[in-house]
């Protein structure tokens, strides 16, 4: 089967390994345009873009793909290459441009997404992140045949896994995209012999994943000490969990709720949420509206992740007593 493959970040990269060593013909990779990364801000092609190269698939990044858009150019050059590919398929996953109908239309077979959330839980862009944000006990890839609408295409193939109580998005990321490239290898030999039955999603149960912004570190220690824990693992590669002392900032990045029967956090006589109850080999612990946190691995700005024990000898006014407030607002941008 001769296919398109459009992607950006390393859950595609994983999907594209895996059609290429089931051995598809490739005939062209849509990938987002080289971005500035790094220390030294150097433009960085994409994995999915990176892996392409390297065994010569041919590659185009139009910055959009809609012919009356702001860069026609690129997106009649590329609806140029897609129609020279003659494809049976597109399999996208995590592209980042949306698909207007005469791509939908081009391939034979239509276009294949892999989304990793149950559809129609968490449509949109960080399905990831928000399942264990709201503490969901499970998750996994969908595949979808795509439409006009976001994430809204008719199912193809289901698989579910546990979310564990340690799960942050990197480990969680790595399974799904490996189940992820499993499944569209399979569906479009299903589909390549017309066995396919696709599924129209639930009305019921939709829920919508925001993108994921920077502002989102800032901790609000009134809230429970479990929904800040799962934050914490929600934003674990990026971007943080965030707090601030004497105006420094710290991230957390591992650590768990101790639910108890102490006051709420700023109740008379408890401690204020924020509040540092312990800081020693144990972890930081830290009050919160409703319970304690403990916090045990942190970070500095411009520092290494470290144990608490290595991190709190190098920070000694963290000690008990003292208060957590969010960091303060990044600068607004020149």
């Amino acid at each position: 089967m001769r296919i398109i493959f459009a992607g950006t970040p390393e859950f595609a990269r994983a999907a594209l390994e895996q059609l290429h060593a089931a051995g598809f013909d490739i005939a062209l990779v849509l990938s987002q345009p080289d971005r500035p990364a790094g220390r030294g801000m150097k433009l960085q092609a994409s994995p999915v873009k990176q892996f392409a190269v390297d065994r010569a698939i041919p590659v185009a990044q139009p910055r959009s793909l809609r012919l009356d858009g702001r860069f026609p150019d690129e997106a009649r050059a590329a609806r140029q290459a897609i129609e020279a590919a003659r494809a049976d398929a597109m399999v996208v996953a995590a592209y980042g441009l949306i698909l207007p109908q005469w791509v939908l239309d081009a391939p034979r077979l239509g276009c294949f997404n892999i989304h990793a959330s149950l559809l129609p839980r968490w449509r949109g862009a960080a399905p990831i992140h928000r399942a264990i944000e709201a503490g969901d006990a499970e998750t996994g890839i969908t595949i979808m045949r795509m439409d006009a609408g976001l994430d809204t295409g008719d199912m193809l193939a289901e698989e579910r896994i546990a979310i564990a109580p340690d799960d942050t998005v990197a480990r969680l990321h790595d399974r799904l995209a490996a189940l992820g490239g499993r499944m569209v290898v399979a569906a479009l030999d299903l589909a390549e012999r017309g066995a396919l039955r696709p599924v129209p999603q639930p009305q019921d149960g939709v829920n919508y994943a925001r993108k994921i912004e920077k502002a989102e570190a800032a901790i609000d220690w009134r809230q429970d000490a479990a929904a800040i824990a799962r934050r914490m693992r929600a934003f674990d590669p990026f971007p943080g969990a965030q707090a601030a002392l004497d105006g420094e900032t710290l991230k957390l990045w591992a650590g768990e709720a101790l639910a108890d029967d102490a006051p709420a956090g700023g109740a008379a006589g408890a401690p204020a949420p924020g509040t540092v109850l312990a800081a020693d080999a144990d972890g930081l612990v830290v009050q919160c509206g409703r319970g304690r946190l403990r916090a045990t691995v942190l970070q500095r700005a411009g520092g290494k992740r470290l144990p608490a024990a290595d991190f709190l000898r190098g920070w000694p006014a963290l000690r008990p007593g003292a208060v957590l407030d969010a960091p303060p607002a990044p600068a607004p941008a020149p």
